[in-house]
């Protein structure tokens, strides 16, 4: 028996809504496809937040040591020896690397 053609073409719309749908989850932006790039960009991501807080942590040192109401005698000199070239001839000075 011969479905109506109103019928069929309901179905077919169904079929190939149903399809694109399949498409998207397997193939879409946000598909299996692409979840192994997500997680590599994910894992990427996070090491820059982890270099950047060390980063930021370091600043945060610095500053606190660099504090006008107890500033770190030793950072003090350093900074204005390097900065205004006071040193003597004999002294050497080490810095890390910021």
């Amino acid at each position: 028996m011969r479905q109506p053609p109103l019928e069929q073409l309901k179905q077919g719309a169904a079929l190939v809504l149903l399809l694109a749908l399949a498409g998207f989850a397997i193939a879409g932006p946000t598909g299996l496809l692409a979840w192994n790039e997500n997680s590599q960009t994910l894992q990427q991501r996070e090491a820059q937040i982890a270099a950047l807080e060390e980063k930021r942590d370091a600043l945060r040192n610095r500053v606190d040591l660099l504090d006008p109401r107890a500033a770190d005698p030793d950072l003090a000199s350093e900074l204005v020896r390097r900065d205004l070239g006071v040193m003597h001839e004999d002294e050497v000075v080490i810095t890390l690397p910021e």
